[in-house]
């Protein structure tokens, strides 16, 4: 069952075609253009590439969150209108989950970090146990200072993945201890492991409703906060 899957949670463009057990084709870009340039001629791309028609796509998988807010919005709204125009399954999968997919690494924490500004992170743990993903702890925003602290007490390897841990590479590698920094093709957020646990959700019997799925922001936008110290609203 041919899954089409996108990833737009940061400045990472990435799209992938993949059945359960292979992995048909991926466009994965890092630019400074916008996911509203990229996107579409990417899923125009993939499909001439692998050879695969808008019928024969099954379910569309996209990663919810947390991240740019932007960038989900874009990612999200695409999904929804090819799920609803092709009338397939829709499943949104957690970003930091699918990151944290795309590392099956045993015996280690996999600590995926994205940028939440203002020296924060989004951050959750996880470890594969019988080769499953189990989370640890679940997403918050955590101050990059403390996060590398917290995970630096830890008694195991911990695999730091995301575009945080290429933003703070040197203040990991100041830190050393058990903090080991993802290798490049793996650090960064890709479609493909959106598709994989895609296709696993959508085995068990996890699917989204189209008008419903919202992105997982984690915390509000800094608009938002703009508007209430603006108009003295206190959350």
């Amino acid at each position: 069952m041919p899954i089409l899957a996108l990833d737009t949670a940061t400045l990472v463009s990435s799209v992938a075609l993949a059945t359960n057990d292979t992995l048909l084709a991926e466009i994965t870009l890092q630019t400074k253009k916008t996911h509203s340039e990229l996107l579409m001629p990417h899923i125009v791309k993939l499909l001439d590439m692998a050879e695969v028609g808008k019928s024969d796509i099954k379910a569309v998988a996209v990663s919810i969150g947390p991240g740019s807010f932007t960038g989900l919005r874009i990612g999200l709204s695409t999904a929804k209108t090819l799920a609803y125009a092709l009338n397939i399954p829709l499943v949104g999968v957690p970003t930091l989950s699918a990151m944290a997919y795309g590392c099956p690494v045993p015996g280690v924490i996999l600590a995926p970090m994205l940028d939440a500004q203002k020296g924060n992170v989004y951050q959750a743990l996880f470890e594969w146990q019988q080769g499953e993903l189990k989370e640890i702890e679940p997403a918050i925003v955590i101050h990059v200072d403390d996060a590398l602290e917290k995970l630096s007490q830890l008694d195991r390897p911990v695999i730091l993945l995301g575009e945080s841990a290429v933003m703070y590479r040197e203040k990991i590698k100041q830190i050393g201890k058990n903090l080991i920094i993802a290798a490049p093709h793996i650090i960064i957020q890709r479609a493909s492991s959106v598709a994989g646990l895609g296709h696993k959700l959508i085995a068990q019997g996890i699917q989204h409703d189209v008008m419903n799925l919202e992105p997982v922001y984690v915390r509000r936008s800094e608009a938002e906060v703009l508007w209430e110290r603006r108009h003295g609203i206190t959350v």
